[in-house]
């Protein structure tokens, strides 16, 4: 039996996705996600902050770029992956980083219509899916 990667995201986008262009022209975004939970302690409540590295290939990479930025509420579908890199010192790092698959743009309807001009009221909800580009494409590492 094979094991299962998947990782479900709810949260804010830190700041506009970076769109890199690589070797034939794969498109590549990152960007931070913060995810935020409540709890009490003592009788008050505590707000925790997580922050996530997020990364998205070729079209889907495309999508993030036009719609996402930061602020924007979004639903993110992916898996974790985990790569080493060399510090400028030279010395071996590690980070694991959310490649998405899908995500979902959350929020009032007013956040994401193309021409800017909301029409919805604020506090109705609606969702716009944006699903893996091409799902049998393999990444380039």
């Amino acid at each position: 039996m094979s094991g299962i990667n998947k990782v479900i995201l709810v949260g804010h986008l830190g700041k506009d996705p970076e769109v890199r262009h690589l070797e034939g022209g794969v498109s590549v975004a990152s960007f931070p996600l913060a995810t935020s939970e409540t709890y009490t302690k003592d009788g008050k409540k505590v707000e925790q902050t997580e922050w996530h590295n997020i990364v998205m290939w070729r079209g889907l990479a495309d999508i993030a770029a036009k719609y996402l930025q930061k602020g924007k509420l979004v639903y993110i579908e992916g898996k974790l992956r985990t790569r080493s890199f060399e510090d400028k010192e030279g010395n071996k790092r590690y980070t694991t980083e959310v490649v998405a698959e899908n995500f979902t743009m959350l929020g009032r309807k007013s956040d994401f219509d193309a021409n800017g001009q909301g029409t919805a009221k604020a506090e109705e909800e609606q969702a716009v899916d944006f699903g893996e580009a091409n799902p049998d494409d393999d990444l380039p590492f």
